[in-house]
């Protein structure tokens, strides 16, 4: 505690005590004195307690003796401060019984005599005589340290601060006021001019729409061929609109075989999904197979025992194994371990293959999946079919490019299939866990050849997207001429919807609708309202969540505001965690934070305000009336253990190893007996789904870390990135999801 000298006597007078005694007077201050008892066969009515002379307890009266406070199981402790001028003090312990009257039992021998720190005489072990024939034997440990008083002030400061009672005791967990609950809010420094864009910021990220087909993977199979793509469409190309044959395909010799439909390869029965984990197999000698942990940078490590050296000296790490783990914790990690120890190899590997025809939301889904996939730690990657496409043979194919009876354009349109699921393979082989082939697929053949292609290398799971909703399919169409590459070069919007068109009736003239293998199918899922999903032969942790949040996700429109809670006294002091009210400038921030929600929500038929529990995002939220507020455990702040209340330098200066082992990984770094990020992502999914599942603008209040986590996934940012993303005080970032994608918009309300 604070600054000085410490110094752990619990062996008696041994020692050299006088030099002991110098180092103390020399660090100044007052004696802070730590008495702790032990005992591993405690009575259970028995409660430890002390007393002695005047300036300890007041007397020796064993009435007014002071009882020691439980610190574990078997250990008891009390801490005091020693005034300069009593620093001889003599004492002994008693038991008193919890709940009887009966008389206390006072330690044997003499008197125990504390001077300047040092116990005197045999101070290792207490005896207390309950009977005639029984003896309770208690260890005795004692710790003194010289502190500043000025360390004691900002102590106290800090505990009066800290056990303040909550000024937001007693609201519900969900509630709505109509009125709002601190007073007027029409003076000038919580008004907000009329125009919102008044209050824009740059966002530090693109917030701007890209066609979502440009942001998957880059075909690495076809880097070597010449043809230049961007966002914008591609580069030189031989290809004709008019003929409907594709451009020089000279350049590859690849063979593609594509089985008859006898040949079909067929699921064989119930196999269950092995989704990937955190954990490595290693191997030892004895060929027992063991599991290395990652329970985070910083945590608690375990002692080992001497039988387990043989264990570790001579390890060979599974590489394929620790490649294609994700990086989580939790629910994720103990789904992994048990998948991992249990399953086949090729189930370490998991590839969502699109069925569907265009226009019916495939890459917008797997876009989505995608995100969410990473966000949890699963190492995912989406590979777009269109994309390999229209690299090899160029964008400008006409809508014949795409007819059934076109030999050409079948062979062109297989091959492009075929190098994305060889590059999607070759990928997971290198550590990559879940794939995403985004295409039609929309015929039993082609399926066949990519499930012959996945064979013993990684399990399929077509996801079939259906919708019979034709102002949907037609809004797609419309927003499919305006954003593909495909039409880039096309001045005639009706011409091209028109092309679109066509090509959509070549592939409805073939398509067969998933019936083989493991499938889930989405019918009329993406409006949010009902909609059907039919799954088979799905099973796992992984896939299992998979099929949660495609029921739950949909393309209704709607904006999610997420904002710190106002500036709190913890804030101001520098610390970290805690529980502590606004602080002015916070209080000026919730009510202008009230005003921009009437302003922006106004014209929506319904929102919801979301909080966590602590105090400080509850007072945020105060101001806003008319909507409700629910306060969710999942958005509190990340939990920092014994590190609460503290400050980064007084963390610095006690805990040098953890400041060290924070810096160097915030991302896996746990404090102790606290969490890490990956921890906070863990009790944050439900959040997410339920965010994806709401239909209504949602306004989160919640903090620092928490909403760097939430923006990482809105944002389909690297986890790695997650711990230093900014994120200030008294600023809203609105996040617009809908069929677009999702774009960003940041408010600066105040300083």
């Amino acid at each position: 505690m604070g600054t000085g000298t410490s110094k752990n006597l619990d062996g008696g007078s041994h020692g050299n005590e006088e030099e002991r005694e110098e180092n103390l007077d020399q660090a100044g201050g007052q004696l802070y004195i730590s008495l702790k008892m032990e005992n591993f066969k405690l009575k259970g009515e028995l409660i430890p307690h002390i007393y002695g002379s005047v300036p300890l307890v007041g007397s020796w009266d064993s009435s007014k003796a002071l009882s020691l406070e439980r610190e574990s199981a078997s250990m008891w402790e009390l801490s005091f401060v020693v005034p300069p001028n009593h620093e001889s003090l003599d004492f002994k312990f008693l038991l008193k019984p919890r709940y009887s009257n009966s008389p206390c039992i006072v330690e044997e021998g003499p008197n125990r005599l504390l001077s300047g720190g040092m116990l005197q005489g045999d101070t290792r072990m207490a005896l207390f005589k309950l009977s005639a024939d029984e003896v309770l034997e208690y260890r005795v440990f004692i710790k003194a340290d010289r502190v500043s008083p000025f360390d004691l002030a900002a102590s106290w400061r800090a505990y009066q601060d800290n056990l303040r009672p909550s000024a937001v005791r007693g609201i519900p967990d969900v509630s709505i006021n109509s009125v709002s609950e601190t007073g007027p809010e029409n003076s000038s420094s919580v008004s907000l001019e009329l125009d919102l864009e008044h209050y824009v910021v740059p966002a530090p990220s693109n917030s701007g729409f890209v066609y979502a087909a440009n942001l998957t993977e880059t075909p690495r199979s076809l880097t070597g061929f010449g043809v230049h793509f961007n966002a914008d469409g591609p580069g030189n190309t031989s290809s004709s609109k008019e003929s409907g044959v594709v451009g020089d395909r000279s350049t590859t010799n690849m063979t593609v075989i594509v089985p008859d439909p006898p040949k079909m390869y067929m699921g064989s029965g119930t196999v269950e999904s092995k989704s990937v984990g955190t954990f490595s197999h290693l191997q030892r000698q004895d060929s027992h197979r063991g599991l290395f942990v990652d329970r985070g940078v910083g945590s608690p490590r375990l002692v080992k025992s001497a039988s387990t050296s043989t264990i570790f000296s001579d390890l060979k790490l599974d590489t394929e194994s620790k490649n294609s783990m994700p990086a989580a914790a939790g629910a994720v990690a103990a789904a992994a371990v048990a998948d991992q120890m249990l399953g086949p190899k090729e189930d370490r590997h998991l590839a969502i293959v699109l069925v569907g025809l265009p226009a019916r939301g495939k890459t917008f889904t797997a876009a989505k999946l995608t995100r969410y996939l990473r966000w949890l730690g699963h190492e995912t990657k989406h590979f777009n079919v269109g994309k390999y496409r229209r690299l090899k043979h160029g964008a400008n194919q006409s809508a014949d490019f795409f007819r059934a009876d076109n030999p050409e354009g079948m062979e062109a349109r297989n091959e492009v299939a075929a190098l994305a699921m060889e590059d999607m393979i070759s990928w997971m082989q290198e550590g990559g866990q879940v794939g995403i082939l985004d295409a039609t697929n929309s015929t039993r053949k082609r399926r066949n050849m990519l499930m012959k292609l996945a064979e013993g290398k990684c399990r399929i799971i077509f996801l079939e997207t259906l919708c019979n909703d034709q102002r949907i399919i037609e809004r797609n169409i419309r927003l499919k001429i305006q954003q593909s590459p495909d039409y880039a070069e096309e001045t005639d919007f009706e011409a091209g919807c028109r092309d679109f068109k066509a090509r959509l009736d070549n592939y409805e003239k073939v398509y067969e609708p998933v019936e083989e293998g493991s499938y889930i199918k989405m019918i009329d899922m993406v409006s949010g309202h009902g909609g059907q999903i039919q799954v088979n032969n799905i099973s796992g942790y992984l896939p299992g969540r998979i099929v949660f949040f495609l029921v739950n996700t949909h393309l209704t429109p709607r904006p999610i505001l997420l904002t710190r809670h106002g500036e709190s006294m913890d804030n101001v002091r520098g610390r970290i965690g805690g529980d502590n009210e606004l602080s002015e400038a916070g209080e000026v921030y919730s009510k202008k934070l009230a005003n921009f929600v009437e302003k922006r929500l106004k014209s929506e038929r319904a929102a919801s305000i979301w909080t966590s529990t602590l105090q400080r995002t509850i007072l945020t939220a105060s101001p806003i009336v008319g909507f409700p507020k629910i306060q969710w455990r999942a958005l509190d702040e990340i939990y920092v253990g014994v590190c609460d209340g503290m400050t980064y330098e007084e963390t610095k200066k006690n805990m040098p190893e953890e400041y060290e082992a924070r810096k160097k990984d915030k991302l896996r770094y746990r404090y102790p007996r606290g969490e890490s990020y990956l921890d906070v992502i863990q009790r944050l999914e439900p959040v997410i789904i339920e965010l994806e599942r709401q239909r209504a603008p949602v306004v989160v209040i919640s903090h620092q870390a928490v909403l760097r986590a939430l923006y990482a996934y809105f944002a389909d940012r690297p986890l790695k990135e997650i711990p230093h993303i900014e994120v200030p005080l008294h600023t809203i970032i609105e996040i617009q999801m809908g069929v677009t994608g999702v774009q960003e918009k940041r408010y600066k309300l105040m300083d």
